[in-house]
Parts: structure tokens; C-alpha cells; sequence
């Protein structure tokens, strides 16, 4: 799917040292390292595959909660986003130093903003803390280690069977196999340790922004529940983070210390939350089960929103449209509500009545990039040859905030054909494969793009980046 709301994709790598293919680099060593919220690595991340979820209001949402947390950090110049993963558990994880993984589900279950706040602040705690990097030093550590261990193993076992031990080969698995558990052990709780400093971050985070850390102490009582089955079954020695209720008791006389612990979300923040829930329950949720949780009695505006997505989700367009028409009735300035509009009738085959609802929203929402892609899509696909222009310029501008957007190159490669701008039509065609990580048809498309342009020109130089690309070469046994 394009990138739309809740349009799911996989991600690739992208044209900067430090895109994605690092990061999925990184993502194996946080799973490995479980530098997580929750009490697993997704086993996604652990096969480098992660498809993410992109929409314009809940990511709006995340970097509202996030900013105030960034800044108490000192990370407000880092750039640093909250990405959507497509799981329906409830987790959160950090994979470098730019980036907080939250999954879908932590989202949808969440009742409070205070909670998902809480959950990012943790993490925000992990990035503060260089911690990624020091759990890249403890594998390295580790890995010698175990090297000399399996060494020394090997070495006893030698001197046994010179000595003619009658006992080493039932032996041996415990030589070689005993200090790799010692390792394994060490090293698992230096992480505890660092969930733990993360946790204590956190707290000095929401204090510093007038917060309150009740919502994490909410969402460790969740995992308490969840772990009350295996609890008797589990060695705490062999997790990598502290069991729920420790955390809780470690946590809860820090955090009812603050003079902010009975604070509460605002009422507008918790609308705008009530609204996140919503959309997700009618996107991904039956319409059987979207009903049990919102009562056809129950016409709230969330109740509302679920129902529309629903509708536009399972395809009963005119219904989808009554509805979004009732909600901008209710909210005209809602930039979302006329977005959702645009994306109904775009996908229902009316990409021209599509257009002007996608302008209100691109005008509402001050140009962000989602949107304004929606838009240019809209445009080459509804509008002749005098709206390839309008699009150009939409995707343009979108791309220069959301540059590694294949979808958006390949519309605005489509946009600069309809205009005869073969060059640049070529070049976007090329950046759109770049960012699939189709690096052979990429430089295919670059080749053919800077003999169109003069040499030294910018397009000429943009083309030159890509043919310069050197394919990353994956180690042996490196995801």
C-alpha cells in the first residue's frame, strides 16, 4: 500500500550512512541485548523485518508527547522519531540513537496519554543513557570471552584425554558449555541494570516536564498480570529486564514523591488520544468487534471516527462518506477528517473529487508531508496535464521533509513524465529504487537520467550520488 494512513510497509534502507539497513543492524543487537519496554524481542525485528505503520495524526500525536521528554533530555536537536511497528503487542524498543520503535498495539491499548508518555520516556532513557552503544561493548566483551572459554574448554578436554579420563566425555558439554552461561548470565544483568537506570530516567524526565509517572507504574501493573502465570516457572536470573512487580516496587516511592503523580492528562490531550484509539480500532478491528466496543448508542466522536474508518476500511464507501461528512460538520477545522475523505474517494477510483478535501487538509494540517503526497497522488491521477505542475510541487515540497518515501518518488516521477520531463522523471524513478534497496535498477534509471542532464548540473550531481553508491557488503553470519 502507499504511504496513507495506517498504510503498512516494508521498510529499506535509504540513501544516508545511517539508514535503515543500519539500523536493522542495530534492531539485532537490541533484540539480542532485549533493549525493550515489554519482556521479549519482536521476533520481527529478530528476522530484520519490520513493517511499519505510517499516519499523519498519530505521528503527530507521538511527537507532541515526545518533545517535552527530548528536551528535558537534552535530545531536542537530535531529530529523533518515534517510528509505528505493525504488532499488536504491546511493546516499545530502541534500535539507535535516532529512533523509539513503539508497536501499534501498545497504542491501541493504552487508556491514557500519561501511559504511552511514560513508555517513550523510558526509552527516551535508553538513548540518553548511550546505552545501545555500551550494549555493543558488552557483546563485543562477551563474544571474546567466550571465545577464550571455549578455548580453555577445549584445552582441559585435551589434558583429559591425554591423562585418560575415564569421565570427559560426559564431561565435556559442561566445560565448554559452563562459562558461555556465565556470560550469558553477566551479561543479562547488566541489562536489568540498564532497564532499571531507564526506568529512573524516566521518572526525572516527567518530573522535569511537570508529568506524571503513574502512567508507567499503570502499564508495569499490565505486564504484573500478564506474568502471573509464569512467574513460578521463570528464572529471574535468565531475564533481561526486572520482573514487573519489582519494577513497581523499585518505582513507586520515586515516583509518588513528585508533586506531579496525581496530575492529569488534559482533557483536550486525552481527546486527541481517544481519537489515535479509535482510528486504529476501526482500521484493524472486525466490524463486529469494532461494535462491542463502540455501542451503535454511543455517538461520541470517537464512536464516530471508529465507525468511518471502518466502513472506509471494509469498502462501504458511502457510508464511509456520510460519516466523515457528519464529522467535518462537527469539526470543519480538523485537518484529519478531511484528509480521510480525500483517502475514500481517491481509493474508491475518484481521485478528481478527491482533490479539493486533500487541499483543505494539506491547507489545515500546514503542509505535512503525508498529505501533500496524498495530494500529488490525487493529482496525477485525477487531473490532466495542467495538474501535473501542482503536483510536482506538492511531492516536492513532501519530499524534501520525507525523503526516503519510495512512493512519493515514484508519483512524482509519474507527475514529471505527464509534464515531459523525462530527466526527471528518470531521476525520481531512480531515487524510488534506491529507496527499495533495487540498487541495479537504480543506477540503471540514474545512468539514463544524467545523460539528459548537463554535467554539473543539480540533477546531473543528484543522479552522480547514486551511481557513486557502493553497495553495503553484509558480513558472513551479519543480518
Amino acid at each position: 500500500m502507499p504511504e496513507r494512513q495506517f498504510a503498512s510497509r516494508q521498510e529499506r534502507s535509504s540513501p544516508a550512512p545511517s539508514g535503515f539497513r543500519a539500523a536493522k543492524r542495530g534492531i539485532a543487537l537490541a533484540a539480542a541485548a532485549a533493549i525493550l519496554f515489554g519482556q521479549a524481542a519482536p521476533a520481527l525485528a529478530q528476522q530484520g523485518k519490520l513493517p511499519v505503520l505510517r499516519d499523519a495524526e498519530t505521528e503527530e500525536l507521538l511527537r507532541d508527547y515526545t518533545r517535552p521528554i527530548l528536551k528535558a533530555a537534552g535530545l531536542a536537536q537530535q531529530n529523533i522519531e518515534v517510528v509505528i511497528i505493525n504488532s499488536r503487542e504491546f511493546n516499545a524498543f530502541v534500535a539507535d540513537g535516532r529512533r523509539i520503535f513503539i508497536n501499534y498495539g501498545a497504542l491501541y491499548d493504552s487508556t491514557t496519554p500519561n501511559q504511552i508518555i511514560g513508555v517513550l520516556a523510558h526509552e527516551t532513557g535508553h538513548i540518553a543513557g548511550g546505552h545501545l552503544a555500551r550494549i555493543r561493548e558488552q557483546l563485543a566483551s562477551a563474544q571474546t570471552a567466550a571465545i577464550i572459554a571455549m578455548i580453555l574448554g577445549a584445552a582441559a578436554l585435551g589434558a583429559g584425554a591425554a591423562s585418560g579420563s575415564q569421565n570427559i566425555g560426559q564431561a565435556a558439554p559442561g566445560i565448554i558449555m559452563g562459562p558461555q552461561e556465565v556470560i550469558r548470565r553477566t551479561l543479562l544483568s547488566y541489562v536489568r541494570g540498564q532497564e532499571e537506570a531507564a526506568d529512573r530516567a524516566a521518572v526525572t524526565f516527567l518530573n522535569a516536564t511537570g508529568q506524571s509517572s503513574r502512567g508507567m507504574i499503570e502499564t508495569f501493573a499490565r505486564f504484573a498480570q500478564q506474568q502471573l502465570f509464569i512467574a513460578q516457572q521463570v528464572d529471574p536470573y535468565l531475564l533481561s529486564h526486572p520482573t514487573a512487580t519489582n519494577r513497581i516496587a523499585q518505582l513507586e516511592t520515586l515516583a509518588q514523591a513528585s508533586p506531579h503523580y496525581d496530575k492529569k492528562d488534559s482533557p483536550e490531550l486525552q481527546f486527541r488520544h481517544d481519537m489515535m484509539r479509535a482510528k486504529i480500532a476501526g482500521y484493524f478491528e472486525k466490524p463486529d468487534a469494532l461494535a462491542r466496543r463502540y455501542a451503535p448508542s454511543n455517538n461520541s466522536l470517537p464512536a464516530q471516527y471508529a465507525r468511518a474508518m471502518s466502513n472506509y476500511r471494509w469498502s462501504n464507501v458511502g457510508a464511509a462518506i456520510r460519516q466523515v461528512d457528519a464529522l467535518i460538520a462537527a469539526q470543519p477545522n480538523n485537518p484529519y477528517f478531511h484528509e480521510l475523505k480525500g483517502q475514500i474517494l481517491l481509493e474508491s477510483g475518484r481521485a478528481r473529487e478527491a482533490i479539493p478535501p486533500l487541499r483543505k487538509a494539506v491547507e489545515l494540517s500546514k503542509g505535512t508531508p503525508l498529505i501533500r503526497m496524498m495530494l500529488g497522488q490525487a493529482l496525477v491521477q485525477g487531473g490532466g496535464k495542467e495538474d501535473a505542475e501542482e503536483a510536482i510541487r506538492e511531492l516536492r515540497f513532501a519530499l524534501q521533509r520525507e525523503p526516503n518515501v519510495s512512493f512519493g518518488h515514484r508519483t512524482l516521477a509519474i507527475a514529471y513524465a505527464r509534464a515531459g520531463d523525462r530527466a526527471n522523471a528518470d531521476l525520481s524513478a531512480a531515487y524510488a529504487a534506491f529507496n527499495d534497496a533495487d540498487f541495479k535498477a537504480a543506477k540503471t534509471l540514474a545512468t539514463r537520467a544524467q545523460n539528459s542532464f548537463k554535467v554539473g548540473t543539480p540533477g546531473w550531481l543528484r543522479a552522480d550520488d547514486i551511481l557513486k553508491f557502493e553497495v553495503p557488503k553484509i558480513k558472513q553470519g551479519q543480518r
